[in-house]
């Protein structure tokens, strides 16, 4: 459903609400609109009308809804859905994305879930509880299909017309010993021109990208994007073991997960930011980061007060003084994204640093003159004071070579400490390029004109 469509039924439903119009927001909730899509249409909506419609929809197909919802909503409908209705909603997920919900119940209610299960597919996802939902093993599905690599072409087909249904994305089979070790995959363009008498060992490939299970996801999601994979098997690093495979489907969420990170936390908002979370609950998430930019607001301001008899002697200092730090704080940005990227991207590393500090400092310095330059002329102009125009230059340069060193070495820094750079990186930069900038103008300023 295109952005218009959704914008479009959501106002639909909007007005039937208003006017008691049920029957129609069932009819667009149980059979008129994809699964998708009511996801998206409750997503879009506020919490007081997001309940309404979840209230509309019927049991039967609550569960394929659940699928497509963002897990901090997804999440909070099933924490209010008694054990029965868990059980018979559960039956439509993947056994990946059960465990990943899973991890966010009760444990008493998971226990539960997990009960009610086959032996075969409680066993699959409590070895998906076992791993880490940012990594491999969480981010697999077990549902595979694996032959044996002795058989030949014809009994795999047969083999093939006796399944029920093949896994999506399904592009190889996987070849795997009788204990489960992982010998080669079979793609099935290969299968399909195969000699029926062949033998698998004859035909798999044992050149083949394949996962360690403790492999961070956002490695996995750089390895698909850079061997171009459809699915990959995902091993017991020891033994070589089968464990699963991982599809793009599941990286595509990685991807967009990772991208959503990145952007919310450079404004100090969780992941899981809902856009209609209710006033209470966004209140709480952003009075934390209001706190700390409180502080720094702080000490920007303590090292103006340091200043104050240079103030209230040249009026002209405290007009331009947002000047040097606004200047600052955009050079920096733009050095601190770069960085933070190239960091998300296995770009930088020990060997490359040095040098990217160097051409940053060598840009901020050119850019530094440049816009130095423009600022002096205008400030001489203004205030008609060869002197400010001077001491605004130089501020502006020290600032924008702060500007580079902080933004290029800081996501460096936290990265190395543990401290996700995405997250604290502009709080910091902020501070450094406003008390830097603040400091060098006033320093100079005293030392020159006082």
């Amino acid at each position: 459903m295109s952005e218009q469509n959704t914008l479009n039924h959501l106002q639909t439903v909007t007005e039937s609400l208003e006017t008691g119009a049920t029957m129609q927001i069932r009819y667009l909730l149980n059979g008129a609109l994809p699964a998708q899509d009511v996801a998206r249409l409750l997503e879009s909506s506020p919490p007081k009308e997001r309940k309404l419609l979840w209230e509309l929809i019927e049991d039967k197909n609550e569960g394929e809804v659940l699928q497509y919802l963002t897990e901090d909503i997804g999440v909070q409908f099933m924490k209010n859905m008694n054990t029965e209705r868990l059980i018979a909603v559960s039956e439509h997920f993947e056994s990946d994305d059960l465990a990943d919900l899973l991890q966010h119940l009760p444990e008493k209610i998971v226990k539960e879930v997990l009960a009610s299960m086959t032996a075969q597919d409680r066993k699959r996802v409590e070895d998906l509880l076992s791993y880490s939902e940012d990594s491999a093993g969480g981010l697999m599905n077990t549902d595979t299909i694996t032959i044996r690599p002795n058989i030949n072409v014809d009994i795999v087909f047969r083999y093939l017309r006796r399944h029920a249904k093949i896994p999506d994305m399904t592009d190889s089979l996987l070849v795997v010993s009788r204990s489960d070790k992982l010998l080669g995959v079979l793609p099935l363009t290969k299968l399909l021109v195969s000699n029926p008498n062949a033998t698998v060992r004859d035909i798999m490939e044992t050149e083949f990208t394949v996962i360690n299970a403790e492999t961070p996801a956002s490695e996995v999601a750089q390895l698909f994007e850079k061997m171009d994979l459809v699915s990959a098997p995902v091993i017991d690093g020891e033994n070589r073991k089968l464990l699963g495979r991982i599809t793009i489907d599941d990286v595509v969420d990685v991807i967009r997960d990772e991208a959503e990170h990145s952007m919310l936390s450079m404004a100090g908002l969780d992941d899981d930011e809902d856009t209609f979370s209710p006033i209470m609950k966004t209140t709480k998430r952003r009075a934390v980061w209001l706190g700390i930019n409180l502080i720094t607001a702080f000490i920007a301001s303590y090292v103006i007060g340091l200043f104050q008899n240079t103030l209230d002697q040249v009026v002209a200092l405290a007009i331009l003084m947002p000047i040097v730090a606004s200047m600052g704080g955009i050079a920096g940005s733009q050095v601190l994204t770069l960085v933070i990227r190239g960091i998300a991207l296995n770009q930088i590393g020990a060997t490359n640093t040095r040098w990217l500090l160097n051409r940053e400092l060598v840009v901020g310095l050119l850019n530094g003159i440049l816009w130095a330059t423009v600022i002096a002329a205008l400030t001489a102009l203004w205030f008609d004071n060869i002197k400010i125009a001077y001491i605004i230059a130089g501020a502006t340069i020290i600032n924008l070579l702060f500007a580079a060193t902080t933004g290029t070495l800081l996501p460096i820094f936290l990265k190395k400490i543990g401290i996700d750079p995405a997250l604290a990186g502009s709080v910091i930069l902020t501070t450094v390029t406003d008390v830097i900038g603040f400091l060098s103008f006033l320093g100079l300023a005293t030392i020159f004109l006082i």
